[in-house]
């Protein structure tokens, strides 16, 4: 990973546990636990940066070997990959702090019982000792008015201006106040 990130390779990666199919783009960087991931789509666009975990990965392929034609591609459209830098990939905490800082929404996904990742969309709210609060965005791009709890130890995947979740916010608009009630977080967004 670090030396494709220091090269500017094209790689693709699989995650075979978490999901079907696979990703492709540049390392943005790499800390002890995650890396980032400039993702490049299927129709040769910006899909976003995903923020995974190392353990995760079952195959790795650097350079990708649709490379020559992908760089090209991404040259012709003018698409430079720009990760942030110094963005922190040491501790799930910092992650999603950053995140929530670089897009106003984040993708948060959390393993599921059934082993496949479940991806929930939203802007940050507030952290506690065990993990953090978001107001999400339905899939029918509604906000949901009571805060959602997610624990750090559950999340392996944050994603940032990813089209979906950038779509959901365009056609959901300001998020409303949050309700009063059980979540631990008052009836205000900070």
């Amino acid at each position: 990973m670090r030396e494709a990130q220091q090269t500017q390779q094209l790689v693709r990666l699989w995650r075979g546990e978490l999901e079907h199919g696979s990703f492709c783009g540049y390392v943005g960087g790499v800390g002890r636990e995650f890396f980032l991931l400039w993702v490049v789509g299927d129709a040769i666009t910006y899909d976003g940066m995903y923020v995974m975990r190392h353990r995760d990965i079952t195959e790795l392929e650097a350079p990708d070997k649709h490379a020559p034609f992908m760089e090209k591609a991404l040259a012709m459209k003018q698409l430079l990959p720009r990760p942030p830098r110094g963005f922190p990939l040491d501790d799930i905490r910092e992650v999603v702090q950053a995140a929530a800082k670089q897009a106003p929404v984040i993708g948060v996904h959390v393993d599921s019982e059934d082993e496949a990742e479940v991806c929930y969309i939203g802007k940050l709210i507030s952290f506690e000792e065990d993990g953090f609060y978001m107001q999400e965005i339905s899939p029918d791009a509604e906000w949901l008015r009571e805060a959602s709890f997610f624990s750090w130890d559950e999340v392996s995947t944050v994603s940032i201006e990813d089209g979906y979740a950038l779509a959901l916010l365009a056609v959901a608009g300001t998020a409303p106040p949050l309700e009063q009630g059980d979540s631990g977080v008052g009836g205000h967004a900070q």
